[in-house]
């Protein structure tokens, strides 16, 4: 099936002089995976920058550290994203354009542009405008990426709005499955890893928990999924 697209609607959104028109041939098994990630709308529009921008995408098993991953191209690879698998469909979508607008910015400036600087920040906002135009975020979520993007972070799981809003459409947990601001102060919990911790105080915006075994002290996010441990 051929799919001839106006491409010069998808570049005013990243900014590119080069071409008008091209023809795509839309790969219906791509899209149809993309589906069972992403917010059905979304899928035919994420496909299509897959291979506009010849990148390698990839859903990854669950990284605790990270939603989302952006690789330049090196040692004769080409670009590569990588999006955790276990995200809910809103979290997935926002992790996905995050990550296109660091190719993109990659694209445009190399290694001179900061990770996460003005023309980063610039080309998320201009990345995630057909998504807004489509409706395809609830109200709540819309509201919290909005705010987002006056000032976007590294993460989004840094911005303890706009994870907390992504987390209500999360998929029921375990009742032992909480976050790190909900454990009791010096109860004990567990990672997915099997690493066991105290919480032992609230910082500024993060807590300070010391892990059983080894006695270090390390910096929890306040939205750090984790087990609590009874007893």
């Amino acid at each position: 099936m051929i799919d001839f697209l106006r491409i010069d609607n998808f570049l005013k959104v990243v900014n590119s002089p080069y071409i008008l028109y091209f023809c795509y041939e839309v790969k219906l098994d791509k899209v149809k995976v993309l589906e069972r990630y992403l917010p059905p709308e979304a899928a035919p529009l994420i496909g299509r920058w897959i291979d506009y921008f010849k990148c390698e995408f990839k859903i990854s098993r669950n990284r605790n550290s990270k939603f989302g991953d952006y690789r330049p191209p090196h040692d004769g690879k080409g670009h590569r994203i990588s999006v955790n698998y276990d995200l809910n469909i809103y979290a997935f979508l926002v992790t996905t354009v995050h990550e296109f607008a660091h190719l993109h910015t990659w694209n445009e400036h190399k290694h001179k542009a900061k990770p996460h600087g003005a023309e980063w920040k610039n080309n998320f906002k201009k990345m995630m405008q057909p998504f807004f135009e489509k409706e395809i975020f609830p109200p709540d979520v819309k509201h919290a990426i909005v705010r987002y993007l006056n000032n976007p972070a590294a993460s989004s799981c840094t911005d303890l709005h706009l994870y907390k809003s992504l987390r209500l459409y999360d998929a029921p947990k375990p009742e032992a499955h909480l976050t790190v601001e909900k454990i009791p102060m010096n109860a004990l919990f567990k990672l997915k890893n099997g690493r066991v911790f105290r919480k032992d105080e609230k910082l500024r915006k993060r807590y300070k928990c010391t892990e059983i075994k080894t006695k270090r002290v390390y910096l929890f996010s306040p939205v750090a999924e984790v087990e609590l441990m009874e007893g």
